[in-house]
């Protein structure tokens, strides 16, 4: 400190002597105080802009992921999908029905397990984009994609109980248990004739 006073001093008088009195003390003084100004304002002005671009940091990563838009993309495939299974033979016959008693049911399932994930992990999630075709059960998985583990599994099975014809079992098993329990949504009936294969491939509009 003593050293830097000592320094500015001997500064003073040396311009002093080399400008023959043209540059003041005074002059020398206010020009150090306009640099020093010069340097706070500086720092004020990168330290406001860093302050601002953590802002803005903070602000894109909560915009990054909208947890009702990702469940509501989860909820339309899950309809696009079940459609999907039923195909154009199925799909009129018991299309309304299941819009009104399966569907909400689906959803409400969905709903259910995204809330034991934290949003870091709901993200992750996905859902399979074909269902299976023929005989077999699977309308969609949801499933982990950095692990490839399924989540929840929905399923459809046809089923015919002597004397009362076909229906339609919905349902649904979730990794809780290693998906050994059957979680019902419903049954639709179909008819005492055998039902068409499921077909697995997109309605076309």
């Amino acid at each position: 400190m003593k050293a830097t006073a000592w320094f500015r001093k001997s500064l003073v008088i040396l311009v002093s002597v080399l400008t023959f009195g043209l540059v003041t003390p005074t002059d020398l003084a206010w020009l150090a105080e306009a640099d020093s100004l010069k340097d706070t304002k500086k720092g004020l002005v990168e330290e406001e802009g860093l302050a601002y671009l953590a802002s803005q940091n903070r602000t894109e990563r909560k915009e990054e992921f909208n947890r009702e838009e990702f469940l509501s993309g989860l909820l339309d495939k899950a309809e696009e999908n079940a459609f999907m299974k039923f195909g154009e033979k199925i799909n009129p016959k018991i299309g309304d029905e299941f819009k009104l008693a399966i569907l909400p049911k689906m959803e409400e399932a969905i709903v259910e397990m995204a809330e034991h994930f934290p949003d870091e992990q709901l993200q992750q999630l996905t859902i399979t984009e074909q269902p299976s075709a023929g005989r077999a059960e699977k309308i969609f998985n949801i499933y982990d994609s950095l692990s490839g583990k399924d989540i929840i599994r929905f399923h459809v099975r046809q089923e015919n109980p002597p004397l009362e014809g076909y229906w339609f079992n919905f349902h649904y098993h979730t990794h809780h248990d290693a998906f050994a329990t059957h979680y019902d949504m419903g049954k639709i009936y179909w008819d005492k004739n055998t039902p068409p294969e499921w077909t697995g491939k997109q309605l076309l509009s």
